[in-house]
């Protein structure tokens, strides 16, 4: 009897937690008030850019992706596009709306410490999502935003903050309530809106795929699942943008990284070494083990007591010299938030410490030496080429074809370059 009570309080208790769990979450819109788009910005193109989270670079043509494929062929497909170092979701997505490396824009991991301010950044802390005082750079709402532009973000990193100095006219704090045709909907009656009050700029981000990916693996018919999920949802909103009659509205399709699957059956252990809390701060995202050192004279050695394992399935580097084109180098460390030792394993290898359960599929390895880790890039619509395909590139590039669409000035120095990408444009007449 006892133990049925017990059972009954349990499921009452869970029950009360999904409940303030469903009443804490806020999706409400945020509308920003007294804005409006200026004369000028009225007669600009419009650029949707959409993100789906962790669709690998082949995902379009392995799963059949129709909608996708169909409009990519008839504007712009690249073979793939390259992540910024490391390849995860919150520094390449950061990267994509500011053209920025991650070691230039702070956003370094998706968890990092910042000795000079003595806080921690987590990707799941609210406070620190909506607070622009971690972000560097200027996102492409806020370029809008300050040209007189009225830009709408639909759940991108960091868009509920002020970043840049300014938050976009329209946008929703982050969850993962709305379902893909919901956030199509929520773009149409952006669209729908009048002139002076039609945002410009449009950011969109998907999910699905990524934790599809994460829990099953790049190959499940769950990733498949989710796939064909984000694709109709395209086919949607390109159909119902279409319907509403407005000119000059362009699609820029991307990811943040791919996936691969790993190996969680023989995972790697952290050096014993490094586990003194006394001596060392450990920042392990599995892919990645950066390793801050308490006391900086010591770095030499312990590079060298590390350097001293025998093992062919991870490499040790100073931060300092690290490969120069991941551009996550002492000298490219802007927030001092990177660290000076880092522990990088080949795929599909992992770090994990005790009580950890890996996931099936993962990222952030260097995209250069593994292509499960490239992500995707199409565009299509009146300011693109047709039936165009172009090489690999960088993702920092995409920030200045953006800005180059919408007629927006860049007035800060930024690693995109907008020659990279200026061949997939028609010719301004």
């Amino acid at each position: 009897m006892k133990r049925g009570i017990q059972i009954v309080l349990l499921f009452f208790s869970m029950a009360m937690y999904a409940q303030h769990t469903i009443t804490e979450t806020d999706t409400t819109q945020v509308v920003v008030s007294g804005r409006t788009n200026s004369t000028e910005a009225q007669d600009k193109p419009y650029v949707i850019m959409i993100s789906t989270d962790g669709f690998r670079y082949d995902y379009a043509k392995k799963y059949k992706a129709e909608n996708l494929l169909k409009l990519a062929s008839g504007g712009i497909q690249a073979e793939a596009m390259i992540p910024s170092y490391p390849s995860i979701t919150f520094p390449n997505h950061w990267s994509l709306i500011t053209g920025l490396y991650p070691s230039h824009h702070g956003l370094v991991d998706n968890f990092f410490y910042d000795y000079k301010r003595k806080e921690s950044y987590s990707m799941k802390d609210k406070k620190n999502a909506e607070d622009g005082s971690w972000y560097g750079g200027t996102p492409l709402w806020a370029l809008a935003e300050k040209q007189g532009m009225i830009a709408a973000c639909l759940m991108w990193v960091g868009s509920a903050s002020d970043a840049g100095g300014t938050r976009p006219s329209y946008y929703y704090p982050y969850h993962e309530k709305f379902k893909p045709s919901e956030k199509v909907d929520k773009v149409i009656n952006w669209l729908k809106l009048p002139e002076e009050k039609r945002p410009h700029f449009i950011s969109l981000y998907f999910p699905e795929v990524d934790g599809s990916g994460h829990h099953y693996g790049p190959d499940s018919p769950e990733t498949e699942n989710a796939v064909h999920l984000i694709d109709d949802a395209i086919g949607e909103l390109v159909q119902k943008v279409n319907a509403l009659g407005l000119k000059n509205v362009n699609f820029v399709f991307v990811s943040d990284h791919g996936m691969i699957k790993v190996d969680g059956g023989a995972p790697l252990e952290v050096p014993a070494m490094l586990l003194d809390k006394k001596r060392f701060d450990l920042y392990n995202s599995q892919t990645l083990v950066r390793v801050y050192l308490k006391n900086p004279a010591e770095v030499k050695a312990v590079y060298k007591e590390l350097k001293s394992i025998k093992t062919d399935d991870y490499e040790i580097y100073l931060d300092k010299k690290l490969p120069k084109y991941l551009h996550f180098a002492t000298k490219d460390d802007r927030y001092q938030r990177i660290g000076q030792i880092l522990l990088i394993p080949k795929a599909p290898k992992i770090f994990l410490e005790k009580g950890w359960r890996p996931s099936v599929g993962k990222h952030g390895y260097n995209p250069r030496l593994v292509p499960e880790m490239k992500a995707t890039f199409y565009a299509w619509g009146p300011q693109f080429k047709n039936n165009l395909v172009v090489k690999e590139f960088s993702n920092v590039n995409v920030y200045p074809l953006v800005a180059d669409i919408l007629g927006l000035k860049i007035n800060e120095p930024i690693d995109g370059k907008l020659n990279v990408l200026k061949k997939t444009l028609k010719e301004k007449k």
